[in-house]
C-alpha cells in the first residue's frame, strides 16, 4: 500500500509542475494577441482550446516517446504553422505575431542550454 501513495504523490507533483509550465509566457502572448484581435470571450476561447489541446499534448508526448525532442519539436512548429493559419482569419497581423511568438519558442529551445552549460559547469 506504501508504494502506491508514493506513486500517487509522484504522479501529483509532476502533474502539477505541468500544469505550471503550461501556464507560461507563451500562454500570456497568446492571450493578449487574442484579445487585441477578436471580440471573442476569452474565457470562453480559453476554455475550448484547453479541451481541443488536450488530445494535442499527448500527441506530443507520444512523439517525443518515439522521436525525441526533435519529433515533438516539429509537431510544435506545425501547431504552431496551424495557429498562425487560424490567426489570420482574425487577422494577417494576428498570424504575423503568433509565428514571431513561435520563433522566439524555438530560438529559446536551442539557447537555452546553452546558457545553462554556461551557469553550471
Amino acid at each position: 500500500m506504501e508504494g502506491a501513495v508514493s506513486m500517487s504523490k509522484e504522479l501529483l507533483v509532476a502533474s502539477v509542475g505541468l500544469a505550471f509550465f503550461i501556464v507560461c509566457p507563451r500562454m500570456a502572448g497568446m492571450v493578449h494577441i487574442i484579445a487585441k484581435h477578436s471580440q471573442v470571450s476569452l474565457m470562453t476561447a480559453a476554455f475550448l482550446g484547453t479541451c481541443i489541446s488536450v488530445p494535442l499534448v499527448l500527441c506530443m508526448v507520444a512523439l517525443f516517446g518515439s522521436f525525441g525532442v526533435g519529433g515533438a519539436l516539429l509537431f510544435c512548429v506545425l501547431t504552431d504553422l496551424g495557429a498562425a493559419f487560424f490567426m489570420k482569419d482574425i487577422s494577417y497581423r494576428a498570424g504575423v505575431e503568433t509565428l514571431v511568438v513561435a520563433l522566439f519558442v524555438l530560438v529559446g529551445v536551442k539557447v537555452a542550454p546553452l546558457i545553462s552549460g554556461l551557469l553550471f559547469r
